[in-house]
Parts: C-alpha cells; structure tokens; sequence
C-alpha cells in the first residue's frame, strides 16, 4: 500500500512539473466570431486586425491597433496578459501577422477604428513609429479619431447616437468620459 501511495505521489508530482508549453503563434481570424474586446466591432480588415495571446494561450483580439492601446491602459490587461505574451499585428500592406512590437508605424491610414496607425514589417521614410511610440501618441490623443467620429456619426456622450450614430462605452472607442 506505501508503494502505491509513493507511486501516485511522484506521478502527480511529476505531472505538476510538466508545464503546457503555450503556443504564441498568430491565430487565424474567425470573421463570423471574434470580436474586438474593446469595442466589440467584429474583426473585419486583416491589414489592421491585432491579437494578443498571454501566457495561458488565451487570445484577445482587437480591430485596430488604438483598441489594443486603450486596453493597455487598464488594469484588467496587465493581469490578463501575465508575465509573458506575445502580440502580432496585420501588416498594413500585405495583411499577414508581424510582431506589433517590432513593426514599424505611419500615420495617417483609415483604420476600422480610426486612430490611423497601421504597422508594417520594416522602417521607411512612412513608417518611422515604434510600437511604444505608437502607444504614447494614442495615449497623447494623436489619431485620427476625431474625424472618424464625425464621419461615422459617434459619440462618447450618445447625443449623436440618437441621429442613427453610434454610441461608444464610457472610457472605450478614445472617449474620455
């Protein structure tokens, strides 16, 4: 009996030990599904989609890459994503997942969101942003937001909304209210 209760002790010690090595290689886009956690627009343009995967293997996903930065902001992420996660980003000319934090950023494309930002695999004269310079300048109020907003009719307040507009989450979609 001792050895019995030996041998089940080391295998589920052994079974503890063996971590799940989790893959953090882009997943593939389901369109009639995933979402944006943010602002919960469906994925729709590869050339601007984002995921970030955490150490669980579980996958955010993300419309554009303004969405991912007003995610970063909240506390709820940095406990989400762990200590270690990985996140890729479409690449604005030819749509195929690339390192957000490696890429490269211009400014001024029509994003689904709006912020303008769309990364590419190597620096050019266009893209000359880093990631964490990305992330400051949506932080700093430096989309194209406002336009956006306007052109589509949204509010963060929701008087435009009742004009057939959209209304965003409060603190969601760059409103600050």
């Amino acid at each position: 009996m001792k050895k019995i209760i030996i041998l089940t002790g080391l295998i589920l010690l052994t079974l503890v030990q063996c971590k799940h090595e989790v893959d953090f290689s882009p997943r593939k886009v389901n369109y009639d599904r995933d979402v944006c956690h943010v602002c919960k627009m469906g994925m729709a343009d590869p050339k601007y989609d984002v995921q970030a995967i955490n150490e669980n293997g579980e996958v955010r996903w993300y419309d554009d890459i303004g969405c991912l930065a007003e995610d970063m902001r909240d506390q709820d992420f940095n406990s989400w994503k762990g200590k270690k996660y990985k996140i890729w980003i479409g690449d604005a000319d030819t749509g195929k997942w690339i390192d957000a934090e490696k890429a490269w950023y211009r400014f001024g494309d029509r994003t689904p969101m709006g912020y303008g930002y769309g990364a590419l695999k190597n620096k050019s004269e266009q893209a000359e942003y880093t990631f964490e310079q990305v992330i400051k300048l949506i932080d700093e109020g430096k989309t194209k937001r406002a336009d956006f907003i306007k052109k589509k009719k949204m509010s963060v307040s929701g008087k435009d909304a009742e004009n057939g507009g959209m209304k965003c989450a409060p603190g969601k979609c760059g409103g600050n209210n």
